[in-house]
């Protein structure tokens, strides 16, 4: 049986070194309890995996603990980028039969590694995240009608899903999701969180007093949880592999009490402009497209803010950055440079699954 990850471990305990020994070797495997152990050069890229099959099979052709463990180990099947999201490679693994999967820089570097249950090597974030998967999605129906549109499958994972591997392998740990609108069904599915790698707690609405895009954020208050580093929210309904990290970052190096993040919009216009001054033509476009910054959706809060979301009340979101406006209060804006698709329509859905 495998042995389960022992507390305290890091990353630089599933590595050992093109010179250590199958001891050595042995040694990672049992200890963080993934069943391999990544062999490193000097400079810390990845030269081979050994699993335990091959430590075995070196042990009964004779093969010494203080035997060299190089000669064992082979080029993983696979490997993933840093930017890649969890979802797609925990797909990937699923359908080739991988337990684990190494994160491989540009450099060559080993930074981390995916398995079925955890993100090994991302640095742990103390941020909580919030996403509202409370709406009905009327806009979407019949698909809404006996499903909660988080839950609405895209590429055979739920948008809700891939939102929640997006943000543990970002290093988020602890997830609540603000629940209403078939909330049963989204909490069957995700439990306490434990298989998905992280911590799951649910704000629920009454079903007949729905509070918003921010309303349930005072239930988090409510609830007895005191969040001690800026919170990110979200909505639920969105498609969108954005750097949790940059934009945490980027809301902590700025004198801010929020941060939005902003998509680009753009719009094809399907005639010749006209700019003109008076009565006189200064310059024809022909068919331009410009573009706005729009609300993506994505926010990082002061937890000071919590208290500003009033309680049992129906609470867009954008009214607590009014708010701060009001109070003085600066906001920032963070450019999200990612792709990002917001799927309220049923056009919308469509182009996420691709089938426009």
């Amino acid at each position: 049986m495998r042995k389960k990850k022992e507390e305290g471990m890091t990353f630089t305990d599933l590595l050992i070194g093109r010179g250590s020994s199958i001891r050595s070797a042995l040694s990672a495997i049992d200890r963080q309890g993934l069943g391999v152990a990544y062999v490193v050069d000097g400079e810390g890229r990845l030269v081979g995996a050994i699993d335990e099959a091959d430590v075995r099979r070196a042990l009964l052709e004779g093969a010494g603990l203080g035997a060299p463990a190089y000669p064992l180990s082979r080029r993983p099947q696979v490997t993933a980028k840093p930017s890649e999201g969890r979802a797609e490679v925990l797909d990937l693994m699923r359908v080739l039969g991988l337990a684990v999967v190494p994160i491989v820089d540009e450099q060559g570097s080993l930074v981390g590694v995916h398995a079925e249950r955890e993100c090994v090597g991302v640095p742990r974030r103390e941020n909580w995240a919030v996403v509202m998967a409370g709406g009905k999605g009327t806009r979407l129906a019949p698909l809404t009608k006996n499903v909660p549109k988080p839950m609405l499958p895209v590429a055979g994972r739920p948008i809700l899903e891939r939102l929640v591997l997006h943000l543990v392998g970002s290093g988020i740990e602890r997830i609540f999701l603000s629940v209403n609108y078939l909330g049963s069904m989204i909490e069957e599915h995700f439990g306490d969180g434990s298989q998905f790698g992280c911590e799951i707690g649910y704000l629920r609405e009454e079903l007949d007093c729905p509070l918003g895009t921010g309303g349930s954020l005072r239930l988090l208050v409510e609830s007895g949880n005191e969040p001690s580093h800026p919170i990110l929210v979200m909505n639920g309904d969105l498609v969108t592999e954005f750097a949790v990290g940059d934009l945490l970052d980027a809301h902590v190096n700025r004198d801010v009490v929020a941060t939005i993040a902003v998509s680009e919009y753009q719009h094809q216009i399907p005639f010749g402009v006209l700019e003109t001054e008076g009565d006189h033509l200064v310059r024809m476009v022909e068919k331009p497209t410009p573009s706005w910054g729009v609300n993506a959706g994505v926010y990082v809060l002061d937890p000071k803010l919590l208290s500003r979301v009033p309680a049992g009340e129906l609470f867009p979101i954008t009214a607590l950055f009014d708010d701060c406006l009001d109070c003085g209060w600066p906001v920032g804006v963070w450019p999200m440079r990612e792709a990002w698709q917001d799927i309220g329509r049923p056009s919308e859905l469509a182009q996420a699954r691709g089938q426009q």
